[in-house]
């Protein structure tokens, strides 16, 4: 169909406030997709872009990358999905579909990779985001909803919680071994991270710079320890206690803190983004056997596994929910990280005009 008029919430300057705009999908190609938006996520990347803070912005810019709706229409060659399927779609929409990275199914890797926001589609056209009442996608990355899992709750897994299963996956289904886990950061990320790796059966403790967390972590959800990274007692208790830890801080925090944590041959994976890079001690990486290592986001079929682990494990995501006319409001209060832990969208629950 050529010419779908959808309405949606836009950013249309650098003061980066979000206000109701309009625009025309492009023509639905054979392979494409076009979905009714139910959920959007918020991210503190849609904040960025839409105040022109990182990736030059192209305005009028529709953020949102973690997208769930209900299959409208489908392109001629489109097998994966039927109308009424549940979908989701997250932080990336194309790809060049040649390189290594496209053939190995690691797309989020391709140096060609398109953005769902920000970027630039195929046919010159600019993506835009999940703060729309429809949008089209290619078929390849669009990932299908378990039945059992409600579209509110899996909006969260297709950016921050397969940001932690893509790393914290290599640790899954290793014989009887129980990985002692650490987490740097309890937010969207880290909290997810934290009720995977519980459903995997690690032990898992939870780092933070105050006791504030600590009642969240144990309580909530179910970590096993808690440490407290200016108690110098408690972290020279932990050295060489943790087989892995997932670094989700966005800020610029001191490494060479928490690598004596690690066993020989630990892994530090940071998927947290700081605005300046970050320092270490070679000897605690030399002496250790220790490794540094990144991970972005994650593959479709990593979105697909870690949409199917959350409905298998029946676990359940920290969410709240508003409306579309609040989101001004809850970008203020996410900025002061006044929210447990995912400000979730409800698109199509409003009159987004």
């Amino acid at each position: 169909m050529e010419g779908r008029k959808v309405v949606a919430w836009a950013a249309k300057d650098t003061s980066g406030i979000p206000s109701p705009y309009s625009f025309t999908l492009r023509k639905t190609g054979p392979e494409d997709v076009v979905f009714k938006v139910l959920y959007c996520g918020m991210d503190h990347t849609d904040l960025h872009q839409m105040r022109n803070e990182i990736h030059s912005t192209n305005y009028p810019l529709v953020p949102g990358h973690e997208v769930v709706g209900e299959v409208v229409e489908l392109g001629s060659e489109v097998k994966k999905f039927k109308i009424g399927d549940m979908v989701g779609v997250g932080c990336i929409v194309g790809s060049c579909g040649e390189c290594l990275s496209c053939k190995s199914n690691i797309d989020q890797y391709c140096n060609n990779r398109i953005f769902t926001y920000n970027g630039i589609y195929k046919d010159g056209r600019p993506t835009q985001g999940g703060f729309s009442s429809a949008m089209v996608v290619h078929q390849r990355f669009a990932v299908r909803i378990p039945e059992k899992l409600a579209p509110e709750q899996a909006a969260p897994l297709l950016c921050p919680g397969v940001t932690a299963y893509s790393p914290l996956k290599q640790f899954n289904g290793c014989g009887h071994k129980v990985f002692k886990a650490g987490f740097l950061g309890l937010g969207g990320v880290g909290h997810l991270g934290v009720l995977i790796a519980k459903a995997m059966e690690h032990h898992v403790t939870v780092i933070s710079t105050s006791e504030k967390k600590r009642e969240e972590a144990l309580e909530h959800l179910r970590a096993d320890a808690f440490l407290v990274s200016s108690n110098v007692a408690e972290m020279e208790e932990a050295v060489n206690s943790l087989d892995y830890i997932l670094d989700t801080v966005p800020a610029v925090h001191p490494l060479q803190s928490y690598l004596p944590l690690l066993r020989v041959d630990g892994k530090l994976l940071s998927v947290g983004v700081a605005p300046k890079p970050l320092q270490f001690d070679a000897v605690d990486m030399i002496l250790g056997k220790k490794t540094i290592t990144g991970s972005f986001i994650g593959s479709m079929e990593e979105t697909q596994e870690i949409l199917d682990f959350w409905a298998e494990k029946g676990l359940s995501s920290m969410i709240e929910v508003v409306k579309m006319d609040y989101v001004n409001k809850a970008f203020e209060r996410m900025e002061r990280n006044d929210v447990r832990y995912r400000f979730m969208v409800d698109v199509s629950g409003n009159n987004l005009e």
